[in-house]
């Protein structure tokens, strides 16, 4: 089995999810060893929710699923990077493609894209 260094951040490794045909950085989530070996059982990318305290595998609400095409490892073998088939087209609850839609310019933040859902008419809120 492949041991990654959990204990620096009590018990969870940051994992950044990138697009594996772009390179696009989609988000960043954070894992336990029991996502961790969900995700790589299942080849979904499954994290652990700081704010639900729970396991959460992405698009399991939204059907905007990441299928894991290849995992990489840092070189202190405590962070992830998950190159994946983003299914769905989004990425971030929001609805967009890309958690990182918000850029800093001229000293404001700019919204880059259009959501590609209408998060209140999936997530029924």
């Amino acid at each position: 089995m492949i041991k990654l260094d959990f204990d620096k951040m009590d018990g969870l490794i940051p994992a950044v999810v990138q697009d594996y045909k772009s390179n696009e950085v989609l988000m960043l989530g954070f894992m336990n060893q029991e996502s961790w070996e969900a995700t790589l059982e299942t080849e979904n990318a499954t994290f652990y929710s700081r704010t639900r305290q729970a396991l959460w595998t992405k698009g399991k609400t939204s059907g905007n699923r990441q299928r894991l095409k290849e995992v990489r490892i840092d070189c202190d073998n405590d962070t992830v990077l998950l190159k994946v088939e983003q299914l769905g087209g989004a990425a971030c609850h929001t609805g967009h493609k890309s958690c990182f839609f918000k850029k800093i310019e001229n000293g404001s933040i700019k919204i880059v894209g259009e959501p590609v859902f209408d998060p209140a008419e999936v997530y029924n809120t």
